[in-house]
């Protein structure tokens, strides 16, 4: 997770969800391509920031996250990364994010992510 950063985030106000990363030659797979798990760890990230947010700041754990491969980027391109809501309940919150490069759509992936019961039973 070390390498997953410096994250950037927008200032826009429209865009308080849109995150960037830099990426260098560390995070290649062998045939020089951003490895997956960049990716996903990537999307984990943002929709943890998102849900956290979302959550009035209370911890939130992914439940449950799929993901879809939809391009490819390579070491050295800048990747956005935006999630947006699609449904809370009081424990639950369902989020859909996606990354792309100036070349295009290079994932996005689903998630249900869980409000921390320790964080509710502090209160």
């Amino acid at each position: 997770m070390a390498l997953i950063g410096p994250l950037l985030r927008s200032t826009k106000m429209e865009e308080r969800n849109t995150y960037g990363l830099q990426t260098t030659e560390q995070h290649k797979n062998h045939i020089g391509l951003v490895h997956g798990g960049v990716l996903t760890s990537l999307m984990d990230q943002v929709l943890a920031i998102v849900a956290w947010n979302a959550a009035d700041r209370q911890p939130t754990v992914t439940v449950q996250m799929d993901t879809r491969f939809l391009g490819a980027a390579k070491a050295g391109d800048f990747l956005e990364a935006r999630a947006s809501i699609r449904h809370a309940t009081r424990s639950l919150i369902f989020i859909d994010a996606a990354i792309s490069s100036v070349k295009g759509p290079v994932a996005s992936a689903s998630a249900i992510m869980k409000i921390s019961l320790q964080a509710e039973q502090k209160k």
